[in-house]
C-alpha cells in the first residue's frame, strides 16, 4: 500500500475518549516529552509546514490529535509529557487521556517514541519505553534535533542514550536519527511505517 503523505489533513482533536475516531483504520502513534519536536517531525513527515502547530513554548499539545493520511491511516499525536510548568491537575489529565487512548482497543500498528538526541532519556521517556516494550506494540525510537549537534557528536550521543536504556530495550536499539529542519531520516521513518502498514 503506497502512502501519499502530502494528502494529509487534521481529522480530529480529542479531549476525551468519545471523540476518538470510530473507524478501524491503522493508527501510527507519536509519543514524546514536551518540546521534543513532535509537531516539527509531523510537518516534515507530511511535507506540510503548516499541518501541526509548532511553538517555542512546550506543553501546547494537550489533547490527542488525529491526522488522516491519504484516507488510509491515522498519525496520532499524543499529549507531550514532562512539562514542568503544567499544574498537577493538568499533568494528571494529560496522563489519563494518554492512558485511555493506549488502552482503548485502538488499531495501533506502531508507536514512534521520540527522544531528543542531545539528552539522555528522561524518567518519563524510560517509563514510556518500558510500557511500549511490555505492550508488544511494534515501535521505533526516533532521535530528534540531530541538526543541533556536530556530525562528530552524533555517534557518541547515540551510544550514551543506548547505555541509559534498560537491557531488554538496549539490545534491539536501532534508532532513526532525524532532523525536521534538514529532512534527515524522514525517508527512513516513512519506510519503517510502510513496512508496518
Amino acid at each position: 500500500m503506497k502512502i501519499n503523505y502530502q494528502n494529509t489533513k487534521l481529522a480530529q482533536v480529542a479531549g476525551f475518549t468519545e471523540q476518538f475516531p470510530r473507524d478501524n483504520l491503522p493508527q501510527i502513534v507519536i509519543s514524546g516529552k514536551s518540546n521534543v519536536g513532535k509537531s516539527s517531525l509531523i510537518n516534515s513527515l507530511c511535507n506540510n509546514k503548516n499541518l501541526a502547530l509548532t511553538s517555542s513554548s512546550p506543553g501546547k499539545t494537550r489533547q490527542v490529535i488525529f491526522y488522516l493520511i491519504d484516507e488510509k491511516l491515522y498519525l496520532v499525536d499524543l499529549p507531550g509529557y514532562g512539562y514542568a510548568k503544567a499544574s498537577h491537575t493538568e499533568k494528571k489529565r494529560f496522563s489519563d487521556l494518554t492512558d485511555k487512548y493506549l488502552n482503548s482497543e485502538r488499531n495501533i500498528n506502531m508507536l514512534i517514541q521520540l527522544i531528543d538526541i542531545r539528552h539522555k532519556p528522561s524518567r518519563d521517556d524510560l517509563s514510556m519505553l518500558e510500557w511500549i516494550n511490555y505492550s508488544g506494540i511494534p515501535y521505533v525510537i526516533v532521535l530528534t534535533k540531530a541538526d543541533k549537534l556536530k556530525r562528530s557528536q552524533i555517534k557518541p550521543q547515540i551510544n550514551l542514550i543506548k547505555q541509559s536504556l534498560p537491557p531488554e530495550i538496549a539490545e534491539s536499539f536501532q534508532p532513526i536519527v532525524t532532523s525536521a529542519i534538514k529532512k534527515q531520516g524522514i525517508d527512513n521513518l516513512r519506510s519503517a511505517i510502510q513496512t508496518i502498514i
